[in-house]
């Protein structure tokens, strides 16, 4: 048996075929089976620095455990990856690798990089298929944490001190745990039981979770503190409000934010055939911006039966910032990218019968041409409209997906908390606020980023936490 695997390319996903998968919400890869993992890990030469490990924002041995998975022990594997990552299952999925892990990997210099994204997603999946065994639960310190959100930061921060032997519940503002993983990431991309199980996998460990828990309304972070025990609070409550253009005809029926969009059809599951959640399937949709949140809409929107999707940007192709892969999987499916475009109004039905079911609904989307000028401060040519350029577009259905800011209700119901301009919470390098004993990370922190930054900051934040309270 050969101790490397040369093969410069890694071994293909097995996926549903794009005209299948564009009308389920079945999960489109499928994942390694047992012996295409192996024959991936050993793709993998074990550089002596490590690069790899420094791409990742959890810092996993990801030489020890792909050199497991090589070895064929799976078990050992997972181990070895969490005892840094709470949600494996669910960053083998929608990390960015390629610009972390596999992005810093030594067999770019002669093809692609190992496929560690999809290894850790295999190893997660075999663990929670095969393990039967129930996690040894550490003695408790005597100590509780408080956690506002049950996202990533959130999860990863509970779980990191668990094992560390703290009391921890998690304040959840929704009916279900989870945040973003499941209201906002398709079925079709992240099954929600596998977030469950990774949930599941938390509470084994100790972790309290209260769902329906709006801190801010039924509880303030000052009461938490002063008058329910918590020795430390992490806020990880996301960024969940919606961005709008502010253009005439925003207020039409028919126009959504992603982020409603998404939540009706991932958390209230308006996708199933008997649901009885309301969501509007158009014809012709229109999803306005360019991240994966942008890919994500319009990729549901075809599995609700429109005809046409549309991606409209206002930048070229090169500068989308949404994942290669999602994107490239977006075109397989029939999304229709309208680049170097943006839209300046929105148009109603011609009609003025109230009656009339088409009464007050967007019909057509007027749009203007843009090209690429100088750089503007985010070092991405400034995209500036083409005079004279004005096209319109016929469509019944727009979702606006132009990013996130975190909601005010936690600001305004805390005194002393500093925040930014847009709501973004101040926190340092360790995640510690303005108020002592106060941590935040994530999204709430950064604004709207990626699963893996914000599992990163709740690791940071709960290393800091526990220094804290030992401290005292």
């Amino acid at each position: 048996m050969a101790k490397f695997n040369m093969n410069p390319k890694k071994n293909p996903m097995p996926s549903q075929l794009p005209y299948v998968r564009n009308r389920n919400f079945e999960e489109v890869e499928l994942g390694y089976t047992e012996e295409m993992a192996i024959d991936e890990a050993k793709r993998c030469f074990g550089c002596k620095n490590h690069p790899c490990v420094s791409g990742c924002p959890v810092n996993i041995d990801i030489p020890a455990f792909v050199t497991k998975v090589a070895e064929g022990d799976f078990e050992g594997a997972y181990e070895i990856i969490h005892r840094s990552s709470s949600l494996p299952a669910v960053c083998g999925r929608v990390c960015p690798q390629e610009t972390q892990c596999e992005g810093a990997c030594t067999r770019n210099n002669m093809g692609e990089p190992v496929g560690i994204g999809r290894l850790e997603r295999f190893v997660a999946d075999w663990h929670n298929a095969h393990s039967t065994a129930a996690p040894i639960l550490p003695p408790k310190n005597g100590h509780k944490v408080a956690v506002v959100g049950s996202g990533p930061s959130g999860l990863t921060c509970a779980g990191d001190l668990a094992k560390l032997g703290y009391e921890v519940t998690v304040y959840e503002a929704l009916h279900l745990a989870g945040g973003v993983l499941v209201y906002g990431i398709p079925e079709f991309r992240l099954p929600k039981a596998i977030v469950q199980k990774e949930i599941d996998n938390l509470k084994a460990l100790g972790v309290k979770i209260e769902t329906n828990m709006v801190i801010g309304r039924v509880l303030t972070i000052e009461e938490l503190k002063n008058e329910h025990g918590y020795d430390a609070i992490f806020i990880g409550s996301g960024a969940g409000l919606p961005m709008f253009m502010n253009i005439p005809g925003e207020n039409l029926k028919g126009v959504f934010s992603a982020n409603e969009f998404l939540t009706r059809s991932n958390l209230m599951k308006a996708y199933l055939p008997d649901s009885t959640t309301p969501i509007h399937r158009g014809r012709n949709v229109a999803v306005v911006g360019g991240g994966n949140v942008a890919m994500d809409a319009a990729r549901t929107a075809k599995r609700l039966g429109a005809e046409n999707v549309y991606i409209v940007y206002r930048r070229g192709m090169e500068e989308l910032p949404a994942r290669r892969e999602e994107i490239k999987h977006a075109m397989e499916e029939g999304i229709i990218f309208k680049t170097l475009c943006n839209p300046v109004e929105l148009l109603p039905a011609k009609t003025d019968d109230p009656k009339d079911p088409a009464f007050g609904s967007v019909a057509a989307m007027r749009c203007i041409r843009m090209e690429l000028g100088e750089p503007d401060a985010s070092g991405r040519r400034r995209p500036v409209a083409i005079a004279g350029s004005e096209f319109e577009m016929e469509v019944d259905c727009v979702i606006m997906s132009l990013g996130t800011s975190p909601n005010p209700l936690i600001k305004a119901t805390t005194p002393g908390l500093e925040t930014k301009k847009w709501g973004e919470i101040v926190a340092d390098e360790n995640g510690l606020t303005s108020i002592e004993g106060v941590y935040a990370g994530g999204d709430a922190v950064t604004g709207a980023a990626t699963v893996i930054l914000a599992m990163g900051a709740g690791k940071t934040a709960a290393a800091a936490i526990d220094k804290y309270i030992q401290s005292k």
